[in-house]
């Protein structure tokens, strides 16, 4: 199914915004590395874990993530792995503005 080209740019837009955030770029930098738990990720970020669980659920809201149950707890893992390759191209713009 093909979005008109309107529609395509919000779609994309609202994935850049799923992105557009410190704590999310880290979170899928250490996804990227491999899986792990919600209490990985909060110690990582530096955060509580309700702002890291906000920050899961909307990278998961945009199929960037996905968690499955490992005993009790949950554990994390990048699904849409070309994500990273906006790293890159971050610093490739940051070099060149400098």
């Amino acid at each position: 199914m093909s979005l008109p080209p309107r529609e395509a740019y919000k779609a994309q837009a609202r994935v850049l915004k799923a992105l557009a955030h410190e704590s999310r770029l880290l979170i899928i930098d250490r996804l990227a590395q491999g899986d792990c738990t919600a209490g990985e990720l909060t110690e990582l970020v530096g955060s509580d874990q309700s702002t890291v669980s906000k920050h899961l659920a909307v990278l998961r809201a945009h199929g960037i993530v996905d968690d499955r149950r490992e005993g009790n707890g949950v554990r994390y893992r990048l699904v849409t792995r070309c994500v990273t390759s906006f790293f890159s191209c971050a610093v490739n713009v940051i070099r060149e503005r400098s």
